[in-house]
């Protein structure tokens, strides 16, 4: 059976710039938004990964445009950058994970990002859908891959994670190679580490190389503003008596001089970056060393690698400095602040940030007492799969990297810690 090689995990960034943003569920208007502006900026600052996906509205296409530019092609040669995009989901309650439609899919994604090949390709929103259907689609796509090369890594992305680990697990046992990729959304945050409990050891046990955690805001649940409003409305699948006792933590963090988005965001940055090591990755971590390819550290240890979707440069510029800021906290971390520029000082205040994330996530964990692992249903309890006819046509819209604080502004004295994006 083909492998893919290298693993994924020996290449893939620890930090990947999501594109869920890049749509109307999360911004008025998408086409308002300085899309080529934050590529750029991500770029320029290290950031050598994007994911996407067809149904994020137009994402593709303004993440392609950004890219196929004099600024890219003459700074950053398209093998110095992953692209990760999604075949499947078509709409609200449209699927299609048949061979003819992932052709089709993954051609599309191909024109609209400017490339000659994806570097990973997921099954978008594999709970809405059958297991038989999610195998068809995964044995095309690896047809695709050994047959063609436009394809370099294939993997499944979701949000219940027993749903990812049976799936992990049916593809193993039914065609002997395991996924490269299962990326997970709001399965790892302040208010649910589902992501660490149940499904890691599933996961490592299915031979799954990398598992991304996305949406670490909870597809902007943990925020003091609440959940994001965009063209769509009110999309969030949250119950009213989860958001309650969010609000009644964010009321609590406030009372601490502190927001809960920061808290937040650090946490599962921080917590995933170590708990998640053992399906992370090697790559560049965006460290502010500059990055190349061919100096890759073998012997590098991996991190827990997390997805972050921002709707402005500023969101970025202030996620790229709280992810530094961890990176410096870290095991020789102190080498890499000197390199980096950062200096010895940073690195100790980051410490003892991280400190006081920790102290203030357990307050905040006991605010939230039942609801702490809470998930909600998904695909929802009125929607039946294909060959079973829906009573209600229409289940909530769940993108698998979605960005979480498009209203987040932060102190000026905060400058070092700033709140940061949603890590999709």
């Amino acid at each position: 059976m083909p492998q893919t090689s290298p693993p994924l995990s020996t290449l893939l960034p620890p930090l990947i710039c999501g594109t869920a943003t890049f749509n109307d569920q999360y911004n008025p208007d998408p086409y308002a938004l300085p899309t080529t502006g934050i590529v750029h900026r991500a770029l320029s600052l290290g950031v050598r990964a994007f994911d996407t996906s067809p149904y994020y509205g137009p994402a593709e296409e303004l993440l392609g445009k950004a890219l196929n530019t004099p600024f890219v092609h003459d700074n950053f040669p398209r093998r110095d950058y992953f692209l990760l995009t999604k075949v499947g989901r078509i709409a609200g309650a449209e699927f299609d994970y048949s061979a003819p439609w992932v052709r089709r899919s993954v051609q599309r994604s191909l024109d609209h990002l400017h490339t000659k090949y994806l570097d990973v390709v997921y099954c978008h929103d594999v709970e809405f859908v059958t297991p038989e259907e999610v195998l068809t689609a995964i044995t095309e796509l690896r047809r695709i891959r050994d047959e063609t090369g436009r394809i370099k890594y294939v993997g499944i992305s979701g949000y219940p994670v027993a749903t990812l680990c049976d799936l992990a697990e049916m593809i193993l046992e039914r065609t002997g190679e395991p996924l490269d990729a299962v990326m997970s959304y709001a399965n790892f945050t302040l208010q649910n580490t589902r992501l660490g409990s149940v499904a890691l050891p599933r996961l490592k046990a299915a031979g799954v190389n990398v598992v991304p955690n996305a949406s670490v805001l909870g597809m902007g649940l943990l925020r003091r503003t609440g959940v994001p409003i965009g063209a769509q409305g009110d999309f969030h699948p949250s119950p009213s008596e989860l958001r309650t006792v969010i609000q009644k933590a964010s009321d609590w963090c406030d009372q601490q001089d502190n927001r809960i988005e920061k808290v937040a965001i650090r946490f599962a940055l921080e917590t995933w970056m170590r708990a998640g090591e053992a399906v992370g990755s090697k790559g560049d971590p965006a460290s502010g060393i500059p990055w190349r390819r061919e100096h890759v550290n073998p012997n590098a240890p991996k991190l827990g690698v997390s997805v972050m979707g921002v709707s402005n440069v500023d969101e970025l510029n202030e996620t790229m400095r709280v992810w530094r800021s961890i990176l410096d906290g870290l095991e020789g971390g102190e080498k890499t602040a000197v390199e980096s520029g950062r200096g010895t000082k940073d690195r100790v205040w980051s410490l003892s940030r991280q400190k006081q994330v920790q102290e203030l996530a357990t307050g905040i964990r006991k605010v939230l007492g039942e609801y702490l692992d809470f998930a909600w249903a998904s695909p929802p309890p009125d929607f039946r799969k294909p060959g079973l006819a829906p009573t209600v046509p229409a289940p909530l819209p769940t993108p698998a990297a979605s960005p979480d604080h498009s209203a987040l502004k932060i102190p000026a004295r905060e400058s070092m810690d700033v709140s940061c994006a949603d890590l999709i």
